[in-house]
């Protein structure tokens, strides 16, 4: 489902997206604006994951609203001049639709727009507070996570140098909605690998190829809960 928020200056113009979008499937117009300001004050707190914005508004361009909101909501475009389609694409929106706006033109948007809000686009790196300090770590460099055995409610994670940060106070769940899904795989209760530190996969078992004393390879124990999904995110 789509659920949009229509920014742009004109009431007219407004009132005639609206109303194509209502005539097209599984759309929903959450809100419409006709000033960036109350926009901005409101946006955050819309349960929307598109933003329909009009580029040539006074006191503040669509352009300029779409470099502010770009890395929560996808966007696209609505203008009647051609000279910013350059300036556009520039900042990876969905689309930008010509006015006046044909039905079929907006229904080939919304159909983009359907490909990337279905599936999440996962960060490359997660940001908690640590026994460090609030720290931002990039996920390509996880190796390995595991249950402290200090406090059960926070999670330890090994780099791919070895090093150890404690996420304090953050369940796997949490942690899993923030990892990549194809890059990282829980093993059991307490463990979760990076699908690269991986060197042996058997029907119960995992060996890493994390070496804690320069000799001696992680193994991990696969709990049967975990063990179809591990298959299947090996072609099994």
């Amino acid at each position: 489902m789509i659920k949009c928020v229509i920014l742009d200056d004109e009431l007219l113009a407004i009132s005639y997206l609206k109303l194509l979008c209502e005539q097209i499937e599984n759309v929903e117009v959450v809100k419409a604006f006709n000033d960036p300001k109350i926009f901005f004050n409101e946006i955050d707190n819309l349960d929307c994951n598109l933003c329909i914005l009009d580029i040539e508004m006074p006191g503040m361009t669509g352009l300029q609203v779409a470099e502010l909101i770009s890395d929560s909501k996808k966007i696209i475009f609505t203008t009647a001049y051609k000279e910013y389609a350059a300036e556009a694409f520039d900042l990876n929106v969905v689309d930008y639709v010509r006015k006046p706006i044909k039905k079929e033109r907006l229904i080939q948007a919304f159909e983009k727009a359907k490909e990337l809000v279905s599936v999440p686009q996962k960060k490359d790196f997660i940001e908690w507070n640590t026994n460090i300090g609030k720290t931002i770590i990039f996920t390509e460099q996880i190796a390995y996570i595991k249950t402290s055995e200090i406090d059960s409610r926070d999670k330890e994670i090994i780099l791919n140098d070895g090093t150890t940060i404690v996420l304090k106070n953050l369940s796997f769940k949490s942690l899993l909605e923030m990892l990549p899904s194809k890059d990282f795989a829980q093993v059991n209760k307490k463990e979760i690998i990076a699908l690269s530190s991986i060197k042996v996969f058997s029907t119960n078992e995992i060996i890493t190829s994390i070496s804690l004393d320069g000799e001696n390879f992680i193994k991990l124990q696969i709990g049967d809960t975990y063990k179809n999904s591990l298959l299947e995110m090996f072609g099994k």
